[in-house]
């Protein structure tokens, strides 16, 4: 029999990897398609994000070569343009999951292979720290949309946080102070990413299956914030 198609992009999969996810919540989600009227994404982050793209990109063309604060990820020969996400996924023939997402950046190595890159808005804390295991998967996850699409063989996986310098000096204002505002610096902090994309996307892979065959929610996680506010929602509406 032919498993009903679901679908997930490589960044919700990571949250199976989070060591405080909730089952009762991931079951939610999935069924509802990751659209929750209480987890709103900022519009801000999105700007920034396109910005930092942008700027990756007019540098290469009016140098043709990468920015050079990525030197610590290696030699770059060039960059890929990125598929749309609605053209960026693949089919898992075992579990009938569709993964999709879509890279910030794609560079290409010297050796011929690619290195994705990721941007983060945000500085690298202790907090953020604890989103790695989401982002081993969504980086990881795109590596292996991306190498059995055969658009070729990843060398290496990155993420790039810019974070915001708003603990400059304040001798420092001066210089960014406009007619019609100010200017806000970011300095980038690399993180390399192990690279392994069945290793870690496959068996989460059958995890969403399992997920999507059940046929009510699971018991949640002790805790979980997010239940809690679930049910008092349920409690107003009755």
């Amino acid at each position: 029999m032919n498993k009903k198609q679901v679908r997930i992009s490589a960044k919700n999969l990571g949250q199976l990897a989070l060591p405080d996810y909730c089952p009762r919540c991931f079951y939610l989600k999935l069924k509802l398609q990751f659209k929750l009227p209480w987890q709103i994404f900022p519009g801000i982050f999105s700007t920034i994000d396109s910005y930092s793209k942008k700027i990756t990109w007019q540098y290469y063309k009016k140098h043709k070569i990468v920015p050079p604060w990525f030197k610590p990820f290696g030699n770059f020969t060039g960059l890929l343009p990125v598929p749309h996400w609605s053209k960026f996924y693949i089919v898992d023939s075992k579990t009938g999951i569709m993964l999709n997402g879509m890279p910030d950046d794609i560079f290409i190595m010297a050796d011929g292979r690619y290195f994705i890159v990721d941007y983060k808005t945000a500085k690298f804390t202790d907090n953020q720290d604890a989103l790695i295991p989401l982002y081993v998967i969504q980086l990881n996850g795109y590596a292996y949309i991306f190498e059995k699409m055969g658009m070729g063989k990843i060398g290496g996986l990155g993420l790039c946080y810019y974070e915001p310098q708003g603990d400059a000096p304040t001798v420092s204002f001066e210089t960014v102070i406009q007619d019609d505002g100010f200017d806000m610096p970011f300095k980038a902090h690399l993180k390399r990413i192990k690279l392994d994309p069945a290793g870690v996307v496959l068996p989460l892979l059958k995890e969403v299956r399992r997920y999507a065959d059940m046929g009510k929610a699971p018991v949640g996680r002790d805790g979980c914030r997010d239940c809690e506010i679930l049910e008092r929602v349920v409690g107003v509406v009755g």
